[in-house]
């Protein structure tokens, strides 16, 4: 009885720390940089929002999105204490639009949200939103990959049956609300911050990555599952080694 009731224990206890070990790996994972909705109307005025937690105990201070080609930037929403520039091509349209903190940023543990307008192609296809998140320590987490990776990017469709989406979405055909113009915040065009357009920020249309590689946001998650892991087997050590000293 009392070699089951070890045994007992020992699967309960493990269960537990599994559990443990996956809610936190799977809060971890889930917090990425988004855009909202999912679904949208062919050819609407469509208000978008950006959600960009911060992973690390360190604060993030800039994020870059970049603009599907399919997609025409309009206005975007002024956010107090971020500096909001944007990059354009030789045909004057948006291609990246960038968020800097001012002081501070978003800390761990907190988000936020950055919202902008934009026209939907006539036609039905994908938005993917490519995103690159700075650090405050240098470091650069790319959300860029396909749906499954690590660092996945959002991805909205766009078709004539997201009419049902189509409520929330923004058709006023504001005739000065291109980028920049009407809305507050800092919009400096072509002429973008140096700093954003020679280093920070990919070049308008490119596919590669910025300059600066960073250590990809996978090491807290893996970290979190290793601990989960050796907490598993030194318990399960623990408790059978009990068990055979009970049982002679």
């Amino acid at each position: 009885m009392k070699l089951r009731s070890v045994f007992t224990r020992i699967i309960t206890l493990t269960s537990a720390a599994a559990l443990a070990g996956f809610v936190t790996f799977a809060g971890v994972a889930s917090a990425h940089v988004t855009v909202k909705p999912a679904e949208s109307m062919t050819g609407a005025w469509e208000t978008y929002t950006i959600k960009v937690p911060s992973e690390k105990e360190i604060p993030t201070t800039k994020v870059t999105l970049k603009v599907p080609e399919n997609l025409a930037f309009k206005q975007y929403q002024p956010v107090p204490g971020w500096k909001t520039t944007t990059e354009k091509n030789d045909a004057g349209e948006v291609t990246a639009v960038t968020w800097e903190a001012e002081s501070g940023g978003i800390e761990a543990g907190q988000f936020q949200q950055f919202v902008f307008v934009g026209e939907n192609p006539a036609k039905d296809s994908e938005l993917n939103w490519d995103a690159y998140q700075y650090y405050s320590d240098g470091s650069i987490v790319e959300w860029t990959g396909d749906e499954g990776s690590d660092t996945p990017h959002s991805m909205t469709v766009v078709s004539a049956a997201g009419a049902d989406t189509a409520a929330t979405a923004d058709h006023g055909h504001d005739t000065a609300g291109t980028a920049g113009s009407g809305t507050a915040g800092t919009d400096t065009g072509a002429a973008v911050d140096t700093a954003a357009t020679s280093t920070d920020t990919p070049a308008a249309g490119s596919t590669t990555a910025p300059a600066a590689s960073a250590p990809a946001s996978t090491g807290m998650q893996t970290a979190t599952l290793v601990v989960a892991i050796v907490a598993l087997i030194a318990a399960i050590g623990a408790w059978v080694t009990a068990a055979r000293k009970r049982s002679k």
